[in-house]
């Protein structure tokens, strides 16, 4: 099977659903003339023209805004947000007007609109220019929250996403741009709100998403060297969760640890914890542990930023205190 990058496989996502349905528009800050920040959207403008890849001013806010009423009035939005950290100026458009339009308006109006660009920690970006907000909008009913790990899970999420009557946060990773994986050249779709156990154990479960599934990974090949076998489970979305193939992999390892970027107090890792506790207690043979960024502002030193996210050391001493190995 053919291998592409990251970046391409959002460009077919987009470039299919574009040919498929002339209503599918893309939106945002160098998305056309400059073929986006990070060249997702690269050739687009000279396919689709100007009509449908629209370059905007640096007006987070009115652009979400066009965006919501386009949808709202039957065509079909993507506004790319050149990091999510920008997003917060146009947070007012995605929480009030996209998550609550089909409620508000008693099932008149749909919100089929996806938001997304990348979201965490891209190096030396310091505070303002690092942050995650999955969970943030995950704590939004009527928002679905969608945080793909994989070139093959990119492609096949978007298109859902682009396809979904609601509104979608679709969270990319500045430094995975670059990444190659298989994409099969036929259309496939993946569900959103479907788990994949991407590696079968049975002395604990790992879980993650995102560019965090890179920790997972490396994590389980050093556990495994010392006989613990990880059972990891990429979430693919943190809005719906896909809470029953977590809580059964935690019946068959009776332990779980969570990798999470964003910081620790009402993260996603903390509602994975709970719901673990809630349905799955006989089975725990461990407390749950958490693997976060630490809870300040992200620095600009690479050795503080280091200190401060998630990273493979800290995972395996994890799992040694959960299986009770020695350190």
């Amino acid at each position: 099977m053919r291998q592409i990058q990251f970046r391409e496989a959002l460009r077919e996502a987009l470039s299919e659903e574009m040919r498929r349905d002339p209503r599918v528009f893309l939106m945002g800050e160098e998305v056309a003339q400059y073929n986006g920040a990070y060249k997702v959207s690269q050739g687009m403008l000279d396919e689709f023209g100007p009509e449908r890849v629209i370059d905007t001013p640096i007006a987070e806010l009115g652009f979400a805004g066009i965006g919501v009423g386009a949808a709202a009035n039957g065509l079909i939005p993507i506004i790319e947000f050149m990091t999510f950290n920008f997003s917060l100026v146009a947070i007012d458009q995605v929480i009030n007007s996209a998550a609550k339009l089909y409620s508000m308006s008693g099932g008149q109006y749909s919100c089929p609109i996806v938001f997304r660009g990348p979201t965490g920690n891209a190096g030396m970006l310091s505070s303002q220019h690092s942050q995650n907000f999955e969970n943030w909008y995950a704590n939004t009913p009527g928002l679905k929250v969608v945080v793909p790990s994989n070139p093959y899970d990119a492609k096949g999420l978007l298109k859902a996403a682009i396809r979904d009557p609601d509104p979608v946060i679709f969270m990319e990773s500045e430094l995975m741009y670059g990444d190659k994986g298989e994409v099969p050249e036929e259309e496939y779709i993946l569900e959103i709100g479907k788990a994949n156990i991407v590696r079968q154990g049975k002395h604990v479960t790992l879980v993650s998403f995102g560019k965090m599934m890179k920790i997972a990974y490396a994590a389980a090949d050093e556990l495994a060297k010392e006989g613990i076998e990880a059972e990891v489970i990429d979430l693919r979305s943190v809005r719906p969760i896909d809470y029953d193939t977590l809580v059964a992999s935690v019946k068959k390892t009776n332990r779980m640890v969570v990798i999470e970027e964003a910081w620790p107090l009402a993260s996603i890792s903390s509602e994975l914890a709970y719901i673990v506790q809630r349905r799955a207690f006989d089975h725990l043979d461990a407390p749950v542990i958490r693997i976060t960024c630490a809870d300040v502002p992200l620095p600009y030193a690479p050795t503080l930023i280091e200190a401060s996210l998630p990273n493979v050391a800290r995972v395996v001493k994890a799992v040694k205190e959960v299986t009770y190995a020695k350190a």
